[in-house]
């Protein structure tokens, strides 16, 4: 705060708030884990790109830009996400193994990607990935 970085002060007050309120949703005397913490991390990441989306069609790029400071900043919490090389490698190892031959195997294919990509990579990534390998030649 004394550093005068009011959009990191202010980001940080929304997460904690967010954090205290998903405490007092499970009632009283509860305490939150880790793994719930960074759940809350995650979607307050994902309200953020869904605000960037909506502003950017409405055509207002610095309040785009704003979200995008606050994302780059809740995503420093939050685990490394995979890289697309690293995603590739999971959906191609993950088809082989389901025998998928198209875009019907998407069923088959995105648990088994997701669940091992363990929340280190956004689902709408995952599932571009996913559907450009399956549509493509492999």
């Amino acid at each position: 705060m004394r550093s005068g970085d009011t959009l990191r002060r202010d980001t940080l007050r929304f997460v904690l708030a967010a954090v205290h309120n998903e405490r007092v949703a499970r009632g009283p005397g509860s305490e939150l884990d880790d793994a719930a913490v960074l759940e809350v991390l995650r979607k307050q990441a994902k309200m953020r790109r869904d605000s960037i989306e909506a502003f950017q069609k409405g055509g207002r790029p610095e309040l785009a830009a704003k979200e995008s400071s606050e994302l780059a900043l809740i995503e420093s919490y939050l685990p490394r996400q995979l890289g697309d090389d690293e995603l590739r490698a999971i959906i191609d190892r993950v088809v082989a193994e389901t025998g998928a031959t198209g875009p019907r195997d998407m069923g088959r294919v995105m648990p088994k990607v997701l669940a091992e990509a363990k929340d280190r990579a956004d689902g709408k990534r995952v599932a571009a990935l996913v559907q450009a390998r399956l549509r493509g030649p492999g």
